[in-house]
């Protein structure tokens, strides 16, 4: 008996880390996430769909919104907030999975309600029609891996004007199905509500923001360290993907884009990653993992060889300079325009002092610093482009965005950049995004200087198609 106690006793880390329901938030988070949809419903009800099973051989991810609400990643689940009774109930599949054991299930409803705070566990089966007289659900997609809200709307355009397709999305086709199978009720959008909550992050959410910025400034300063001429672009899509996956981000934020020289430079979201990178180039990496359902943005330019060009220095340091000129004024209370403002009023000696090389040059940089260039840039949250609006009034702590200032110059088709994703503090920023150089000159340093593909050299060579 006391050998079987000590093997249960030995073997119980390993069976407590073998379950793979999430960690980063107790239930009373997402109660209070549900005190405030009750708030917003009344005494209505609210349901929302939980991502589709996917059908091959990735790895299983739960949208968005359904996960913000419960951290239930059981594909085919639902989830009912009845305003009335303030409680909610979890509807889950009754199909058996090969890791049955490892997640949510049926078998197990009482450990599904002391992890998520639920009242109710049920099979989706018994979810028929919803007593209420309104229905509350979200109207806009659901985010999954790799997919923001603008990008999905515009791909369900797409397929609904296709001739040969002409498919509803599937949150149309959810929100037909609840008006035919509750003819009686009102059918509302639950979207604005859940983006505004999305919108200030909790201090959990926070924390997991700061390790994916982290891990996204680490997995850019890895591909500085890897690069060489002759290397191609897809290397340094893998240094730092290995940082991503070795510091436990199961996932990509978004496809990395690893582009070299100006002509793939230009595609401001190009994502083939196939060109050979050649001394005397420019690369520009914007790349970030998915961590906890929490993401980061980040955008990097460094020389191939190690050495900006003066050309690129100048145009680099100008961009620099603004960015840091509009960092160190964010703070809760300024709007963007004031912010931006104020930067330019900074800005005005130093374009006016500044020996550009080229009309060209000047007239790019004054067209960054008087319109921001792109500076003040999307939300970011559990999608890299985030739910949720922030430009258009005070700024407010909790608010995590991406600033971006971004140079054109189309008569040489050059497009410049330098991104970091930030946090409002209560009396100014956090960068999450800083341990990646940005400084031109610790760039320099950083370029070369034997990453890990040098320490794992590839083994073969890329095939040439004729």
């Amino acid at each position: 008996m006391m050998i079987r106690i000590l093997t249960i006793i030995m073997l119980l880390p390993i069976l407590l880390f073998s379950q793979e329901y999430q960690s980063h938030f107790p239930p009373e988070e997402f109660q209070a996430r549900w005190e405030k949809v009750f708030d917003g419903i009344g005494d209505a009800a609210a349901v929302i769909q939980g991502a589709p099973d996917h059908g091959g051989f990735i790895y299983p991810r739960q949208s968005n919104t359904f996960y913000y609400l419960c951290g239930v990643e059981n594909p085919n689940s639902y989830l009912v907030l009845r305003g009335k009774s303030r409680t909610v109930t979890l509807y889950l599949s009754p199909y058996r999975t090969h890791h049955e054991d490892r997640t949510y299930n049926l078998k197990n409803i009482e450990l599904v309600k002391k992890r998520t705070g639920v009242h109710e566990v049920k099979p989706v089966g018994e979810l028929k029609t919803i007593d209420a007289r309104m229905i509350y659900t979200p109207f806009g997609p659901a985010e999954g891996q790799g997919q923001s809200r603008g990008e999905l709307l515009n791909a369900a355009r797409k397929s609904a004007t296709d001739y040969w397709d002409s498919r509803i999305s599937r949150e149309n086709h959810f929100i037909a199905l609840l008006r035919t199978r509750n003819p009686r009720a009102e059918i509302r959008d639950l979207t604005p509500i859940l983006d505004e909550l999305r919108t200030i992050k909790s201090p959990r959410e926070i924390e997991l923001l700061r390790r994916a910025g982290k891990l996204a400034a680490l997995g850019i300063k890895e591909a500085m360290r890897t690069t060489r001429p002759d290397l191609y672009e897809y290397h340094l899509d893998a240094a730092a993907r290995y940082v991503f996956l070795a510091n436990g981000a199961r996932m990509e934020a978004y496809r990395s884009i690893t582009a070299a020289g100006v002509d793939n430079i230009i595609d401001g979201h190009y994502y083939f990653n196939t060109s050979q990178l050649n001394k005397g180039d420019l690369i520009l990496m914007d790349y970030a993992p998915d961590y906890g359902y929490y993401v980061s943005d980040i955008g990097r330019m460094w020389p191939v060889d190690g050495h900006f060009l003066p050309w690129q220095r100048e145009l680099c340091q100008i961009i620099l300079t603004y960015h840091k000129a509009i960092l160190k004024r964010i703070r809760p209370g300024l709007t963007p325009q004031q912010i931006m403002a104020d930067a330019e009023a900074e800005m005005a000696p130093i374009l006016e002092k500044m020996q550009f090389s080229k009309p060209c040059y000047e007239k790019a940089a004054r067209k960054m610093v008087e319109t921001g260039g792109g500076v003040f840039s999307h939300l970011v949250g559990m999608a890299v482009h985030d739910v949720g609006h922030y430009y258009s009034q005070p700024l407010v702590p909790g608010l995590v965005f991406a600033v971006d200032p971004q140079l054109r110059v189309p008569e040489e088709n050059l497009y410049m950049r330098i991104e970091d994703t930030i946090l409002v503090t209560q009396d100014g920023i956090e960068n999450f995004t800083r341990f990646a150089p940005s400084e031109l000159d610790e760039i320099e340093k950083t370029v070369g200087r034997s990453g890990i593909i040098q320490k794992f050299p590839p083994v073969l060579k890329p095939l040439i198609n004729f």
